[in-house]
This record gives C-alpha cells, structure tokens and sequence, in this order.
C-alpha cells in the first residue's frame, strides 16, 4: 500500500475491445492490493474524487448521487414503512447515506468483504462515508455477503439492496439463483429485494443482465427493472432490478407519503419514479 506520486496521470477504463472511457490529468491519490482486489483513488477536476476496483470505475463525486439516490427512493417510495435494512456491497457508504436520511429507518446493516474499502472511502470521499461514524443506526459487518444471509433467520429485513461490483471477483456469488432464494426467505412478507443489474448496451453487461434478470423472475413472484443515467458506467445506461414478494413498483408507488419524508433529492423524484420502468423497447425484448 503506498501514497502515490501526485503528478498528473491519465485513468482509462476498457468499455470494449475497440471503446476506451479516459479522464486525462488525474491525480493519483492512492493504490492498495487487497486479497480481494486493487484499490486506487484519483482526483479530476471535472469528476472530483473517485476510486476504482480492479480498475473499474465504482463512483465519482460529482454524479454518485444518480446512482444512491435511484438504489434507495424507489424502494422506499413503495413500501414507506420500511424498518430494517440490509446493503450487500456499499462500501463507499452512499447507500447507507441515502438511508439514513430516513428518520423512521430503524437499523442499516452493511456487509462488505473487504473492510479496506470501508476504511480507505473514510479517509478519500468522507462525502460517501461519514455515515458510517455519523449514524450509530448503521452496522458494518465485514463477510462475505452470501455466507450472512445464507445463515440469517427468515424474515430478517424489510429492504435487501445488492449494491455489487460486477458479477466476477468478489461480486460472483451475488448473482447466482442460490443467493437470491436466500434473500427471499430473509425478508419480511412486505420485503423488496434492490440489485445492481449490469447494462443493456455492451454484450458482456447485456449477457449478465440477462442472467440475473431471469433468475429474480424465477424467485419472486414480482420482478421488473428500472433504469437510470450513470456518464461513467459504460455506456451511460445502467439498470437496477426490483423484485418483491407483493409489491409492485408503479401499482403500489405512494408518491404522497413519499414525499412527506421531506427529503430533498437531485436526481429522484415522484414522476420520474414511473417513468423508469418505461425501458426503451430492445431492453424490453431483451429481458422477455
């Protein structure tokens, strides 16, 4: 682990064989070899800070609220009496922000593998991860995320969001059907389960998308995708997967009580809330 020389360097992320997305004059902050992957920290002066896994972009400053903001309002636009949270990933704390600004949220367990995310996030983009010293409501556990709800007792949580790298390296085993039938039995009969659901546009993300897509559609009995606008993720077009033992996204939306939490968001709002589900048509096909 080292501090890095702070010259200006340039980051590239490979999209494609032939498709590069590039930041040009980055300050290298910081890089760490963990048993789990490679952590760097660069510092743009369009993106501010941000930080890679296996040299995969994960968030930058400017725009990781599109992403925490979409994860946790839907969910909670529908099913507003949520009590008990569980984040698989969410290292970098965004999510749990975006939970904790829900007063009648009782308790946010975050579980991530690898502790140095956490404890890195806490030291480069304190704009993510001061939750996790500012809200004595949430919990870090650092395990492997299928080997706690494998062993969690039924009926455990309101709300699961899989807020996961990529399906390989340590985010394999969130994928898989196994993992998804153990989210099922940990949440309450009122549950909504929220995954990180790849992309539609490049055939690598397309092929998971699809796999994951399907395996939720044989798990619960409600499963749909909404989507989202993330510059950095590749493409630009990023999907997030619903599934729910009742609930169903637009039938049960409650814009009203939503809105009586007062929280002031950039990104999400009630009618936005409905029109993510509206998926352009290839995506429909794709997912059919």
């Amino acid at each position: 682990m080292s501090e890095i020389d702070m010259k200006l360097t340039d980051f590239t992320e490979h999209w494609e064989k032939d498709v590069d997305f590039s930041i040009r004059n980055v300050k290298h902050l910081y890089s760490e070899k963990t048993p789990f992957q490679q952590i760097d920290f660069y510092e743009s002066d369009t993106f501010g800070r941000f930080f890679t896994l296996d040299g995969y972009l994960m968030l930058t400053e400017k725009d990781e609220f599109h992403y925490h903001e979409m994860i946790t309002s839907v969910p909670m636009a529908v099913n507003p009496d949520i009590k008990n949270v569980l984040v698989v990933g969410g290292g970098d704390g965004g999510t749990a922000r975006e939970l904790s600004r829900y007063k009648s949220i009782e308790r946010i367990d975050v579980v991530e593998i690898d502790e140095r995310v956490v404890r890195l996030c806490e030291i480069y983009i304190p704009q993510t991860s001061s939750v996790f010293s500012e809200d004595s409501r949430v919990h870090l556990f650092f395990c492997d995320g299928v080997r706690y709800l494998k062993n969690l007792p039924e009926k455990s949580y309101d709300l699961i969001i899989i807020d996961s790298t990529d399906p390989i390296g340590p985010g394999e085993g969130l994928f898989t059907k196994d993992f998804y039938l153990d989210c099922r039995k940990a949440l309450s009969e009122d549950g909504i389960l929220i995954n990180q659901h790849e992309s539609p546009y490049f055939d690598k993300d397309r092929i998971q998308m699809q796999k994951a897509h399907k395996k939720l559609t044989e798990c619960f009995p409600v499963a749909k995708v909404y989507m989202f606008h993330q510059a950095v993720y590749a493409s630009g077009l990023w999907l997030f997967g619903f599934a729910s033992k009742k609930y169903d996204p637009i039938k049960d939306h409650k814009p009203e009580t939503w809105t009586r939490f007062g929280i002031k968001t950039r990104y999400y709002n009630n009618a936005l809330h409905k029109a993510c589900f509206v998926l352009p048509t290839y995506v429909e096909k794709l997912l059919e």
